[in-house]
């Protein structure tokens, strides 16, 4: 099934999110969102919420490479937002992007986090990546993870005990999901590159 960033969530209820581009004017409800996660939960290893201006920061670096950046709303509200960032800087992971999400609380289980991640599959797909890696704090995170696996990636690591917050020590479960082509054949080169 193919999600348009703009689509709604294929869902039988009144509440289906609506994914789309997020904008500048989302981004008090992302930093309240992430803040939520950041102080209760193990999704995020920061430990202080940043402040409007930095998630505006990390917005535009985002947004101003060229990758997606959603949002989910439901009744123009945002409730949820996803993301896609370089997995690491060296040019040779170029084709590779790590894919964050965060849904409201009180707003679980209720396939925004679906919606949001399938979005961030097609919109990286189409972008010309050929895999997204997810990072998932704590491995006993089972709801993140089966979400992941539902729509595609698998298990290739686990870290334990990288992380240190909430008085106890945490792992890092590493999940895979090749994209377009994958590996199968070599991505076009860039402009300026032989």
């Amino acid at each position: 099934m193919s999600l348009r960033a703009d689509a709604p969530a294929p869902s039988s209820g009144s509440d289906d999110p609506r994914i789309r581009d997020a904008a500048d004017a989302d981004l008090p409800a992302i930093r309240e969102i992430y803040a939520h996660h950041v102080l209760s939960g193990l999704a995020s290893f920061e430990e202080q919420p940043p402040d409007l201006a930095e998630i505006r920061a990390r917005f535009e670096a985002i947004v101003g490479r060229g990758d997606p950046f959603l949002a989910a709303e439901i009744a123009g509200a945002p409730v949820g937002y996803a993301y896609a960032s370089p997995y690491r800087p060296r040019p040779a992971y170029r084709f590779v992007r790590e894919g964050s999400l965060y849904v409201a609380p009180g707003r679980e289980r209720r396939g925004i986090g679906r919606a949001l991640l399938a979005a961030l599959i097609e919109a990286c797909s189409a972008r010309g990546y050929r895999r997204l890696i997810g990072i998932i704090g704590d491995s006993a995170n089972q709801a993140s993870i089966g979400l992941h696996e539902s729509l595609g990636f698998r298990r290739v690591g686990l870290l334990p005990s990288v992380g240190y917050k909430f008085d106890r020590w945490v792992d890092s479960v590493i999940m895979d999901r090749p994209l377009g082509e994958g590996d199968s054949s070599r991505p076009e080169p860039a402009k300026g590159q032989h």
